[in-house]
């Protein structure tokens, strides 16, 4: 029985023990909050103890694995404690609000040879292998990235300390599912809409992208919705438009094809399949999320000076 611990107790990290449980050769040996009462709440619903810091679910040990479900503005010392207790590592995106936490966090896992993984689940959508079949034999030209969606009703959001900004938090998905089908980028150059409000993020982003490979890119972001109206990834390559969201790929715009809907509960089982050490399809080892977070960083960069950055400067 492979022995999970949780750090953190919102949301995401619901999701991930809700699917961890349900697998037969795992057990949730504990789950830490800084607060008390959510831990609580969650760990009673797997009949699991609560620690009120992560530091106390490492010292009770027994674990196997542990995996690190904390806001933008938390990580860092929780993943250097893990390591420092040679556990292998699941850390949900985004990596960190700077470059040097996460280049940190990736060194250390690199010198301990420990398993990681990160939550960029949308690697394990069906569709996108479809997609990817589809492209062969195609460079794409063009790619449209969007996330047009509102607020998250958590307090930190709205502030660019803490969230790190609409990018770095959410369309931090789009830009890992762009490297996939399209490459890597070189120059990014973002520009912020609308009126700031002091000391919260930008409402609204868009962006110019320039591809290694020649392709070119936009991204348009916004939280001014009052719902999810648009979130996904068009591209253009010789003879074929596809369009991917979460749950569908839309072929040249009108044979649909819906994903299975599996792909949450594949990013977790992959990630046990390697802390058991047998044969394991992990799409996204943490120094892979790596190069996508400086991606993030280097628009979220850009929008910030109001320039034109390029790769190699972060």
């Amino acid at each position: 029985m492979t022995r999970v611990g949780i750090i953190g107790a919102g949301n995401v990290a619901a999701r991930h023990a809700d699917v961890l449980s349900g697998f037969p050769d795992v057990t949730i040996a504990g789950i830490a909050d800084t607060d008390p009462h959510r831990a609580e709440a969650l760990a009673s619903k797997h009949d699991s103890p609560a620690y009120g810091g992560h530091a106390d679910l490492l010292s009770a040990g027994g674990l196997d694995a542990v995996y690190v479900c904390v806001p933008p503005f938390a990580h860092g010392n929780p993943e250097q404690d893990v390591l420092s207790c040679n556990l292998p590592i699941f850390v949900e995106k985004p990596l960190s609000l700077d470059l040097q936490t996460a280049e940190n966090i990736a060194s250390e896992i690199e010198r301990r040879s420990l398993p990681s993984a990160v939550g960029h689940h949308w690697r394990y959508l069906d569709i996108v292998r479809q997609a990817h079949d589809l492209l062969a034999g195609r460079p794409v030209h063009l790619a449209l990235g969007h996330w047009l969606d509102k607020v998250p009703p958590v307090a930190w959001w709205l502030d660019p300390s803490r969230s790190g900004g609409q990018i770095v938090e959410q369309a931090v998905h789009v830009l890992d599912l762009a490297r996939v089908l399209v490459g890597e980028v070189s120059m990014v150059h973002a520009v912020p809409g609308g009126t700031p409000v002091d000391g919260e993020i930008d409402r609204a982003t868009s962006a110019v992208l320039r591809f290694s490979g020649g392709a070119a890119g936009l991204l348009a972001t916004s939280c001014l919705l009052t719902r999810k109206h648009r979130v996904g990834l068009e591209v253009c390559a010789d003879g074929i438009a596809l369009e991917l969201s979460e749950t569908r790929l839309l072929v040249d715009g009108h044979r649909a094809i819906e994903d299975d809907g599996r792909a949450k509960t594949r990013v977790d089982r992959e990630f046990i399949n390697a802390v058991q050490g047998k044969a394991a399809d992990v799409r996204v080892p943490y120094g892979e999320a790596l190069r996508t977070h400086r991606l993030a960083l280097a628009l979220a960069r850009s929008a910030a000076e109001q320039r034109p950055v390029m790769l190699d400067d972060q």
